[in-house]
């Protein structure tokens, strides 16, 4: 018994944000399940390190390349391979929880994130290609993709909505979930909201304004009262969309290194961790649900910053474009890489 199965039997599950080739090769994804892991996730910056900056891939690559794949398909095939693979070591966490937990998330093309039409075609062609009940194909949270998940959830694709941040974006992409189910669809999906992100900038602002006190407080200020906000959405509702909190690896020192585990336990919720955050926790982490103490003081905190004339609303949006700018450069690093590698 785990702290991270003390939190899954408080109904938070925890899911890994890392793959590797090592990882899947040498069973560790298999030792992490045994320590409570119930999913995984991926986004280009993990494939950029996975495969970009290793030389787990060099032979496939080479031989992939010899066979007469470009670039992109030379890509494809890596990312399936290790997604699939995950997938069948999950599919047993997937039964168990009757498809509540066991899921594996692959990331469109963050390139094509405008583009609502081949945003929605791309999503159907990669959850047919995988194959799998227990996969994820993970959307950002742009107008079009919020857009998009309604489609993909229509036509029965389970879609990781990610890269949310704002309290009013994450209910955009909740109610397109649920108009996905009204047409029929029965897929499953989380919301994905970033956390530690929104502290690191906020954090610098607060420090032009000599203002301390609310620093470290207003990523788990929001959060707190995003979950306010799932509740209300979901009572009652058959198909639930969980909040997952992503960006939970804790980037100031000065903060506890489970700081976005501990502060946010929450009942029917999903909390995707990188690897050494997720080892401190089973190390020195404490499980209990704490998302619904002291909301009040959450509220004033959010008051206190627009007082001190913080745009919350900017700093998301910044955020949005920031992390959108971030995964494709990733992604293009990596293609770089891999036709960099193809051709020696």
């Amino acid at each position: 018994m785990t702290h991270i199965h003390e939190l899954y039997d408080l109904g938070q599950s925890i899911w890994l944000d890392y793959i590797s080739r090592e990882l899947i090769a040498s069973g560790g994804l298999e030792r992490w399940i045994e320590n409570g892991v119930t999913g995984v996730t991926t986004n280009p910056s993990i494939f950029e390190n996975a495969i970009a900056k290793t030389e787990d891939y060099d032979t496939e690559i080479a031989e992939l390349s010899k066979a007469g794949k470009n670039t992109a398909e030379i890509y494809e095939a890596l990312t399936l391979q290790e997604v699939g693979a995950a997938a069948d070591i999950l599919r047993p966490v997937y039964d168990k929880t009757k498809g509540i937990d066991g899921y594996v998330s692959l990331e469109v093309n963050p390139l094509i994130a405008s583009d609502r039409e081949t945003t929605i075609s791309e999503a159907k062609r990669l959850f047919a290609l995988l194959n799998r009940p227990n996969v994820m194909i993970k959307i950002p949270a742009t107008p079009e993709g919020i857009s998009a998940l309604t489609e993909c959830i229509a036509a029965n694709v389970n879609v990781n909505s990610t890269l949310i941040f704002s309290h009013e974006q994450y209910v955009e992409v909740a109610k397109s979930y649920l108009e996905g189910i009204k047409r029929g669809g029965k897929a499953h999906s989380v919301a994905s909201v970033f956390v530690s992100r929104v502290d690191s900038a906020v954090d610098k602002i607060l420090a032009e304004k000599n203002e301390s006190s609310l620093q470290g407080k207003i990523a788990v200020d929001g959060i707190k009262l995003m979950y306010e906000e799932f509740k209300k959405l979901f009572e009652g509702a058959e198909h639930v969309q969980r909040p997952l909190w992503a960006s939970t690896g804790t980037k100031n020192k000065a903060y506890s290194d489970v700081k976005y585990i501990e502060e946010i336990a929450a009942n029917n919720t999903v909390n995707t961790v990188p690897p050494a955050t997720l080892e401190a926790f089973l190390n020195h982490g404490h499980a209990a649900l704490t998302i619904e103490s002291n909301l009040e003081s959450s509220r004033e905190d959010m008051k206190r910053i627009k007082a001190l004339g913080i745009n919350i609303n900017a700093v998301y949006a910044k955020l949005l474009d920031d992390g959108l700018k971030s995964f494709n450069a990733a992604f293009e690093s990596l293609m770089s890489s891999i036709e960099s590698k193809a051709k020696a």
